[in-house]
């Protein structure tokens, strides 16, 4: 023990000051962690009873979990090397056991030998007496010093030892809490996802047919894609009373296929300051604007025979003339781009409608005319060859990238951005008002109508509800989808079409409340990509959220008439 003692004390005197220890106590650190794995442990348990459990909240506690492991990691390094230098002094008081045991021997030698008597028989004179008295106090005194340091830091590093063996046995009890917790979080949140991906397949998912459908509802509202064409702009009905309320109407941002130029957004860009070649940039990207490409191409216009690509531009009917100069250049280069790219440079013809471009065989003369002129051989190219730069009049506050519009393949010159003086949006009210476009007859709308109603789009609260309940019906029952199309025309296959009063009695036999109306609407949307992600409905039957995109498919082929949601940014007024 003296041994043990002895490398102890010297270990401590001449190693003692290397231990730095943080102002937070070790022990403090893993009660903390043990806190924090038991709230970590109840936050499971709450989860793992949860009816619908969220993958969000399961991605919190998953970085919990991986934040206390970093810790008890770094913990874990802490006692290792605290270990280490302890095994170190160790070696290192081996070395200095003969001095400590010299120092011991020599003090009782002292004790025994240096008596007062034997000083006195054995000095000369009274001054010898005191000096000799004087040194072997000192040197006793020094001995008793050295060790008594000794025996008080041996017992110091004992009591950090010991409490370094329960640090280890507590770190260890963490890790194999932390390691079953990491387990169960690992089940719920498979268990989440098997939950998730079974309420995905238990909601009815569109048919083929029925895709088809909506398209040719869509098709049937006449949805101009050029703001130059002369078809009329849906109407905003906030201010047209249908003659009865409460009443809803749900409203689109812009148009379909929001990617590339946004026409009137580059209006509102040019008026702005902004010149073509900074509108361009807004709504392409990794292209190069060559301002010499080759004019002499010849593009065939189906119908019409060959034009030279500048005077075929010249006779692009997609952009009125009122529109300012620059916003005109940005739309003549796309023009000529899209043309140049859809030809392959001439080797194929080219359409003369909105699913290319809208041609007529007379020049468009005015401010059209001088633009082309302005940019003649101005060509966005990439790798060489020109971009199809596609365009349309109102994308409702967002540029797209072809991956995120639906049957598109990604291209490489299209961009997702927030279209708005700002460059972000996070509310309606900021995209209303801050967005380039926001001045089109298509940026917030109502689409369809119904004559016997003022000819709006407002629909009653039970319409709302009948709405919800078909989705609640094709959820419960994929089998039933077929016959939940619009009431007030006939079956699109000549099937049979169940009215309100069918589809709330097939809820009842399947043991769901029906909703008689529909109260209040809100909507959720994530305002970063410009899409609607969730609508709540509340009603005399309770509650109910669906996913915005999921409302807006059944909405479409159950809303009467030709009424439509027809983006993926809608909102929902009530008056």
């Amino acid at each position: 023990m003296k041994k043990i003692l002895s490398c102890f004390l010297i270990f401590y005197l001449l190693f003692g000051v290397f231990f730095v220890f943080a102002p937070k106590t070790l022990s403090d650190e893993l009660s903390d962690i043990t806190r924090q794995i038991q709230d970590l442990t109840s936050a499971l348990n709450d989860s793992i009873k949860a009816t619908q459990p969220l993958e969000s909240q399961l991605t919190n506690l998953q970085n919990q979990v991986l934040g206390i492991k970093t810790r008890l990691t770094i913990i874990e390094n802490d006692i290792e090397n605290k270990e280490k230098s302890i095994n170190e002094g160790y070696k290192n008081l081996e070395k200095q056991e003969k001095i400590l045991n010299q120092t011991i021997r020599d003090f009782y030698i002292k004790s025994y030998y240096n008596t007062p008597f034997l000083v006195f028989l054995s000095s000369s004179s009274v001054s010898d007496i005191t000096q000799i008295l004087a040194y072997q106090k000192a040197a006793t005194d020094q001995d008793k010093a050295i060790i008594t340091n000794i025996a008080l830091s041996i017992n110091d590093l004992e009591t950090k030892k010991k409490n370094l063996e329960k640090e280890k046995k507590q770190l260890a009890m963490l890790k194999a809490d932390l390691d079953l917790q990491s387990e169960k979080l690992d089940q719920v949140v498979k268990g989440a996802k098997s939950y998730q991906a079974s309420l995905s397949s238990q909601i009815a998912q569109l048919s083929q047919r029925q895709q088809e459908i909506l398209g040719q509802r869509l098709s049937a509202l006449g949805i101009p894609r050029s703001a130059g064409t002369g078809a009329p702009a849906c109407v905003d009905d906030r201010g047209k009373d249908p003659g009865f309320g409460p009443r809803f109407a749900f409203f689109t941002y812009g148009v379909p296929n929001r990617t590339g130029l946004n026409q009137y957004g580059a209006n509102g860009r040019a008026n702005a300051a902004q010149n073509a070649e900074q509108i361009l940039l807004a709504y392409y990207t990794n292209y190069e604007l060559k301002k010499d490409y080759d004019t002499a191409i010849t593009i065939n216009v189906e119908g019409y025979g060959g034009y030279n690509i500048e005077d075929y531009v010249k006779r692009i009917y997609e952009m009125p003339n009122s529109f300012h100069p620059e916003a005109l250049k940005a739309q003549a280069i796309a023009a000529r781009s899209y043309a140049l790219s859809y030809t392959n440079n001439g080797a194929n013809s080219i359409c003369t409608t909105e699913k290319c471009q809208v041609f007529k065989p007379d020049p468009k003369g005015g401010a059209w005319e001088q633009a082309v002129n302005d940019t003649r051989g101005w060509v966005m190219i990439q790798g060489g060859s020109p971009i199809k730069a596609w365009y349309s009049s109102t994308h409702g506050g967002y540029i797209l990238a072809t991956s995120e519009l639906p049957g598109w393949s990604e291209t490489s010159w299209t961009k997702h951005a927030t279209d708005t003086t700002t460059g972000n949006a996070g509310s309606f009210s900021d995209l209303n008002g801050s967005a380039y476009d926001r001045d089109s007859p298509w940026f917030y709308c109502d689409w369809g109508s119904r004559t016997q109603y003022n000819k709006t789009a407002w629909l009653k609260e039970e319409e709302i509800a009948d709405i919800v309940n078909i989705i609640l019906l094709a959820r419960a029952d994929s089998s039933t989808k077929e016959k939940l199309y619009q009431t007030d025309k006939p079956h699109p296959y000549g099937g049979e079409i169940w009215n309100e009063d069918r589809v709330k009695s097939e809820l009842q036999s399947r043991n769901i409340t029906p909703y008689g109306r529909i109260s209040s609407v809100s909507i959720g949307a994530d305002f970063g990509s410009g899409r609607t992600t969730s609508i709540n409905l509340s009603g005399d039957a309770g509650t109910v959220t669906f996913q915005g995109a999921e409302f807006k498919d059944w909405f479409n082929l159950r809303a009467p008439a030709n009424i439509q949601i027809v983006g993926p940014l809608y909102n929902v007024e009530r008056n």
